[in-house]
């Protein structure tokens, strides 16, 4: 990279009390059959009364601190699924996004992970609600979003698994508190709290292809404050993507090194407030398996939030983003045996604004009120160099622009009686698109720096209503049910607006005039306990209007506005919104637990269609791109001893899915099989080993305009320790 890059961080409190709570007790016991495997049955969802007042965490006098607001009472009308620590060490890559797939209708745009997937393919979302790579459920760390400020995607090398606590994902939109984004759902990732004297744990592996992964953190209680550290390291020399019987001489090892920190700070105000700080950063260099497919991506992170949980709740939040992209393009000739560069995005800096702040006023035992706002705000533009000529760029570009997001909320819940809750809120934002601007220039003739062209485009602005409703009934002593409505919406990214890109031949131009997402949603759920079985299911239907999709508009060869040069191999597509896009579907979750064994398994169908437009009608009643029907996750866990020694197999299915909106190029259907296996040496020294796709199956990852196939996760193998001192 040109210019230093350290990620960002934003954790500062973390750790919901339960969670922290349970994270004291003895290391030796057996592990909860939730942090297994995907539990959608947790207490959010049990029967009972309302959550005592909220107070810190005391086991054996020892203190919790570092710790958010409790979870809203109203979450028990909604779909939610929580993987623990346990689960995510047990995640046989040791990748947050990969420990994420084991969530029914959990998807990013592609199906590789963060070793060899291009960043910008990188964004979440949930129940079929695609289109393009931005992300459509908001990611938070400990409650900072985490989207990139330019491009929406995430960038998850940055996230130390290490020291992730607990994943927390919360099905359906129009979320109050967590405002523009939350299309599709919440994803909150929390980190560890501070709960007294020390904490050293570190973990060392060497796997495949020359791979080594590396986490250290170090918790220090520090009088009545403390301090976090946290690093990871990562390296390969990477697998070459392109299937074997289409290589050339100009394919290779997709290499990638990443390294991240994170530095997160707690002190006390009073005996009800504290101050929660965090600063994080990461660099993030891969490669795509040929020579000019090189991206970094990186930078540096701040934030601040004051906690106070006496008879006033109340958070307030401060937080900084700073990033920096680059990426290369390369067109590989027919025979893959040559490779010349034809786009240079050599610097992509954004920069991410923003507050958060809630209120819970005392409302008495059967009720909360949530009252809060927030704000958002985006800054950044592409340069870049194109049309290249004996391997010189002849003409440059810059583009960007700022976006910004304020909105207020109220949310409020009441427990009617001992088995009947109601909740509902609403919400309303303000949004602007501002600065944005095109420029084109020559770089070598006929006068370096003349201008080709030059876009200044009109300041937009507009406002969005959402809300939800929703309502849990205790209909007997082990069976929840449960309902919701909701609104929900997402602003184009700066990305989408402006930046063009490239996927091999295929070229995408950005869109300028791209509108808001609007998502109408309802769903209809139950959850259901007996002895050591738990069940839990819902059936969803969502509609996405404007949904913002990359849709197919030529076949090269030729020059197209916004790209440049297409070959004959790609096509040409622009960023559109669809009419809508409908997905209907149902999600499914079963954990069960007999002696030493925890089983798990979960489920989602997902059936979702384009609606397009009557210029679009070449691609009404298709699916969306990347968007596959069928989901489905196991898992096996045996721990003999009620110890940690054990081992914990992990089974995931994946069915086809398209990779373009004419639903021409089809990705089949991808089945897997991961291990890991521990033994506890004594308290403080454990050895592992892990594989990835255990058979070597062949997932595919992309399909190229002229039929060249990518692939995601060969198989792996992993061998290391970990030291964990307290």
């Amino acid at each position: 990279m040109k210019k230093t890059l350290l990620l960002a961080g934003i954790a500062w409190a973390a750790t919901y009390p339960q969670i922290a709570a349970a994270q004291t007790q003895d290391q030796e016991a057996e592990p909860d059959l939730c942090q297994l495997v995907d539990c959608s049955v947790q207490d959010d969802n049990r029967r009972g009364d309302v959550p005592e007042a909220i107070t810190p965490v005391t086991i054996d006098d020892i203190v919790v601190i570092g710790a958010p607001l409790d979870n809203p009472i109203g979450d028990r009308a909604y779909a939610i699924s929580n993987i623990g620590s346990f689960a995510i060490d047990n995640e046989a890559s040791g990748r947050i996004e990969n420990a994420l797939r084991n969530l029914p209708g959990f998807q990013q745009f592609r199906r590789s992970d963060s070793r060899s997937a291009n960043p910008t393919s990188q964004g979440v979302t949930l129940r079929g609600l695609g289109g393009n790579a931005s992300s459509r459920a908001l990611l938070t760390l400990d409650g900072v979003p985490q989207a990139d400020p330019f491009g929406g995607w995430v960038s998850f090398p940055g996230f130390d698994a290490l020291a992730i606590d607990n994943i927390r994902v919360r099905r359906g939109g129009g979320t109050g508190s967590a405002g523009p984004g939350a299309l599709a759902g919440t994803i909150d990732l929390t980190t560890r709290g501070i709960s007294g004297g020390s904490r050293y744990d570190a973990a060392l592996a060497y796997g495949s292809r020359n791979s080594v992964e590396g986490n250290v953190e170090i918790a220090q209680q520090l009088g009545e404050g403390g301090l976090i550290f946290s690093g990871q390291y990562a390296r390969g020399d990477g697998f070459i993507p392109v299937i074997e019987s289409q290589r050339g001489s100009v394919d290779r090892g997709a290499e990638y090194e990443q390294f991240g920190f994170g530095l997160r700070f707690v002190a006390p105000i009073n005996a009800d407030t504290e101050v929660q700080t965090s600063f994080r950063g990461f660099i993030d260099r891969r490669e795509r398996g040929f020579a000019f497919s090189e991206n970094s991506n990186g930078g540096v992170d701040a934030s601040v939030r004051i906690v106070s949980k006496g008879e006033w709740q109340y958070s307030a939040l401060a937080y900084l983003q700073l990033r920096e992209f680059e990426t290369s393009f390369g067109a590989v000739a027919a025979d893959r045996n040559s490779v010349r560069q034809v786009l240079d995005q050599f610097d992509v800096p954004s920069t991410g604004l923003g507050a958060h702040v809630e209120l819970r006023p005392p409302v008495g035992d059967n009720a909360e009120l949530r009252i809060g706002g927030d704000w958002r705000r985006t800054i950044g533009e592409t340069n870049e160099q194109f049309f290249f000529q004996n391997a010189i760029p002849q003409r440059g570009r810059i583009a960007g622009g700022q976006t910004d997001t304020v909105g207020a909320y109220v949310e409020g819940s009441w427990q009617v009686t001992p088995d009947f809750l109601l909740t509902g809120g609403g919400r309303l934002d303000y949004w602007s698109i501002s600065d944005g601007l095109r420029r084109e220039f020559e770089l070598i003739s006929p006068v370096p720096g003349a201008l080709r062209s030059l876009d200044i485009f009109p300041d937009r602005d507009g406002t969005e209503a959402t809300g939800r409703v929703g309502f849990a009934y205790n209909a007997a002593s082990l069976l929840t049910l449960r309902g919701a409505a909701y609104l929900g919406w997402r602003l184009p990214t700066l990305n989408e607006l402006y930046r063009p890109f490239r996927v091999g031949a295929d070229a995408t131009a950005a869109n300028e005039n791209l509108t808001p997402e609007r998502v109408r949603g309802v769903e209809l759920g139950f959850d259901w306990e007996i002895a050591t079985l738990s069940l839990s299911g819902t059936a969803f239907y969502n509609v996405l209007d404007n949904a913002i999709a990359n849709v197919t508009l030529d076949q090269g060869p030729g020059l197209f506005p916004g790209v440049g040069f297409v070959s004959g191999a790609g096509v040409f597509r622009q960023r559109q919104n669809l009419d809508e896009i409908e997905s209907l579907g149902v999600e499914l979750d079963a954990v069960f637990d007999v002696g030493n064994f925890s089983f798990g398994a979960s489920y989602a169908y997902v059936d979702a269609e384009v609606v397009g437009t009557a210029a679009q009608a070449a691609i009404d009643g298709l699916r969306p791109a990347q968007v596959p029907r069928h989901f489905a996750n196991g898992s096996i866990g045996w721990y003999p001893s009620g110890g940690n020694s054990g081992v914990t197999t992990t089974l995931r299915y994946v069915g086809g899915q398209f990779e373009d909106d004419g639903n021409t190029r089809l990705l089949r259907d991808a089945f897997s099989i991961d291990a890991r296996g521990v033994y506890e040496i004594n308290d403080d020294l454990s050895i592992e080993a892990r594989v990835e796709n255990l058979f070597d199956e062949e997932i595919l990852a992309g399909i190229s305009g002229g039929g060249v196939i990518e692939r995601a996760r060969p198989q792996t193998f992993w061998i290391g320790f970990r030291i964990a001192l307290d």
